[in-house]
């Protein structure tokens, strides 16, 4: 990977994520700076990797070569117009990992047409699982598009958007879907936890479970969903029973509604900043 200078505008859990990957793949820590207005969360990144603490914005801007924004959304327009004044932003490269915010409101935003990737990572990035959906304005280079794709490979795998609006459909898939699947870890543990069983115990449970199952299906990458849950369930077995369950409450189309619910609030949100 080729190593540039990079400052992160924010030290939340996901700058977090990318700077633990970046570091633990060998990119120089010398290279990357995390700027937050409050020290702790900063310099705990200082001290644990050795990277740049910084509470002058402009200033890491203006030394950096990549610039990864990392705020929340309702923050990004008073966190970027002061930047307006950085130089050379036709030769840095910009990359956000905000939900909701469209890429060409980045240029409104720093009064400049911008190189700007925007990036859709998950939680799982915090353990270096995580999956990323990217998409690159039009003028973005091929090298830089190697670059940002390379930096989120450092916690997990990247897929790229061809159009922007598939962003807020990664949003549904992946940005979102973790706090799915532990609501119905959730549930697990807690009828678990009525059938006696105390909270340590179910939740290991639940967790083997849910690996095992994960594991089984990549090791047969090429076997459907369908098809394993097929070979779990005999008819009129356990499993069966517990299945027609999640049928008569409509599981599938719960599932298809809520993941829609997520696109519908991530359109939303574009009209909103």
């Amino acid at each position: 990977m080729q190593h540039r200078k990079i400052a992160f505008i924010g030290a939340g859990n996901m700058a977090h994520a990318i700077i633990a990957g970046l570091v633990n793949h060998g990119y120089p820590a010398s290279m990357i700076t995390v700027c937050s207005p409050t020290p702790v969360r900063r310099e705990k990144l200082a001290e644990q990797y050795g990277i740049i603490s910084s509470d002058d914005n402009l200033a890491a801007v203006k030394a950096a070569d990549v610039i990864v924004l990392a705020v929340k959304p309702q923050m990004m327009k008073d966190v970027c117009e002061p930047l307006q004044n950085a130089a050379n932003f036709d030769q840095k490269l910009i990359l956000t990992i905000a939900a909701g915010i469209p890429a060409e409101r980045y240029n409104d935003y720093f009064a400049h047409p911008l190189n700007l990737v925007r990036i859709m990572p998950n939680t799982p990035s915090l353990v270096g699982k995580g999956v990323s959906g990217l998409f690159a304005q039009g003028k973005v280079s091929e090298q830089d598009k190697q670059f940002a794709q390379e930096l989120m490979q450092s916690v997990g795998s990247t897929i790229w958007c061809q159009q922007e609006q598939e962003i807020n459909s990664i949003i549904a898939i992946t940005g979102s879907s973790p706090a799915y699947f532990f609501l119905f870890m959730e549930a697990m543990q807690q009828k678990a936890e009525q059938l006696g069983y105390d909270k340590q115990q179910a939740r290991e449970l639940v967790l083997h479970a849910i690996e095992g199952a994960v594991e089984l299906a990549k090791s047969q990458n090429d076997t459907a969903f369908s098809t394993l849950r097929e070979q779990v369930t005999s008819k009129g077995g356990t499993t069966a029973m517990a299945l027609e369950q999640f049928y008569n409450g409509n599981l599938p189309q719960i599932v298809a509604d809520a993941m829609q619910s997520a696109i519908n609030r991530a359109e939303e949100m574009e009209k909103l900043f």
